[in-house]
């Protein structure tokens, strides 16, 4: 064993499977949904502790010593009435107590994962706290996010089919610092393609891969969705017909917007935001451009019969030169259909939006979903409903985007590890450049 660590927010256990594979050993995971945490333990052999309160409160904390702490954890907002109180104004949220931990156990090394959304200027002020509290406990730490997606990383560095941005933050203990050496200069990955990697190489079929089948139980369309992708590819295939291989325009197309531009003055006045002013411009003008057909086509699919609700009468073409709809991964969404170029796919959410294969006429499965996380091919879901896996890997973390982090954290700290934990230094510097190679054989 070359070090431990602790699996917060532990999930199904994607950063046990990363951190697993550099040569990590599990002394503690917490994981408060039942179900995930019987996956958890499914696959990692090992029991998932329930509510994190229980174990890090303010009577103390019962979890054991460890090198590094992983979490992906809720971000719950702090109240801006306490700015600069720091520690004490984490209190109420479950970060307050990953400091608990933090300053209880001291781990080598912190490694959190969260939303994109973390560091964007909405959360300007939690993100400050949560810098400030890490240094309070004597932590190196960048004030640049850390945001990366495994898109971003070939299929030989452990990368996937998947965009999905995530912000991750990386400290690294280093005792008796004064302030200024608590400052690590710069995100450790940049958010961009590795070693030249142009993600627009992703092939689902060859890289992920996808099942060869158009036919897997729960993953079917409905025969309203068959409907509204039907009529769709209609259009898509006419309109690449009538003008010529020119692709579709990149503006959502709102068909209960088609009117004459004449007309637009009974729905835009000075009250209509801009941007919408602009889309019912465009949208009529491309009414007016291509009428003759939109109109035998609306009549033909019954488009504006209760066939169609509101949110299915829109598309979002972001497939480029794609010559029909069926040559595009979709998502039913509630701005309406969206249509993109079948290389790598949205990122996985914990709801619906399931995305939907077009060369299969089905959803992503759920097997194809974990392969998009990283999870090796050896795990198991048991024989939970498909509904709860989807929940579980839209809220888990992607194997292979961790790994890369991690990778870099052990060269932006290795002063600090060498003093600190030099065995885990040694065994993520030795790992194998992709945590396949590490989980083929692991089970």
């Amino acid at each position: 064993m070359s070090f431990k660590f602790i699996d917060l927010f532990a999930g199904i256990g994607g950063f046990h499977a990363a951190i697993s594979g550099l040569g990590g050993k599990c002394v503690a995971a917490v994981e408060i949904d039942k179900a995930a945490a019987a996956v958890y333990e499914r696959n990692w052999g090992l029991s998932a502790l329930g509510d994190i309160t229980e174990f890090a409160n303010d009577e103390g904390v019962s979890l054991p010593t460890h090198d590094l702490l992983a979490a992906g954890f809720p971000c719950q907002p702090f109240s801006k009435s306490g700015a600069q109180r720091g520690m004490d104004e984490t209190r109420g949220t479950l970060y307050f107590n990953i400091l608990q931990i933090i300053e209880a156990k001291r781990p080598a090394l912190v490694l959190l994962e969260n939303v994109r959304n973390l560091a964007g200027p909405r959360h300007v002020h939690e993100w400050e706290i949560i810098i400030q509290t890490l240094r309070e406990q004597g932590y190196k730490v960048s004030d640049t996010p850390t945001i990366f997606s495994p898109h971003l990383l070939p299929r030989s560095l452990g990368g996937r089919p998947q965009v999905r941005e995530r912000v991750f933050i990386v400290a690294a203990r280093k005792d008796g610092a004064s302030p200024e050496e608590l400052i690590l200069d710069g995100p450790l990955v940049l958010n961009k393609p590795v070693e030249n990697w142009d993600p627009l190489n992703w092939n689902l079929d060859k890289d992920l891969p996808l099942t060869n089948t158009s036919i897997v139980p729960g993953c079917e369309l409905s025969d309203a969705e068959m409907h509204w992708l039907n009529a769709w590819n209609d259009f898509v295939v006419g309109m690449w017909e009538l003008r010529e291989g020119s692709r579709l325009p990149g503006f959502p197309l709102w068909g209960d917007d088609w009117r004459p531009e004449s007309d637009l003055d009974a729905v835009i006045d000075s009250s209509t935001p801009k941007w919408k002013a602009d889309f019912l411009v465009k949208n009529a003008r491309f009414y007016e451009e291509h009428r003759a057909f939109i109109d035998e086509w609306v009549k033909k699919w019954d488009f504006y019969s209760d066939k169609f609700p509101p949110s299915r009468r829109k598309l979002e073409w972001q497939a480029q030169d794609a010559p029909s709809l069926w040559d595009t991964v979709m998502q039913l969404r509630p701005s309406g259909i969206r249509a993109k170029r079948p290389t790598h796919v949205p990122a996985l959410v914990a709801i619906t939006q399931t995305s939907i294969l077009g060369s299969r006429k089905r959803r992503l499965s759920p097997i194809e979903a974990a392969r998009l996380q990283g999870l090796p091919e050896w795990f198991n879901f048991g024989d939970q409903p498909a509904s709860v896996t989807y929940k579980q890997l839209g809220n888990g973390v992607s194997v292979g985007a961790i790994w890369h982090v991690l990778k870099a954290a052990a060269v932006a700290f290795e002063p600090e590890l060498k003093k600190s934990a030099p065995k885990m230094l040694k065994a993520i510097q030795g790992a194998p450049p992709s945590p396949d190679d590490a989980l083929s054989d692991a089970h």
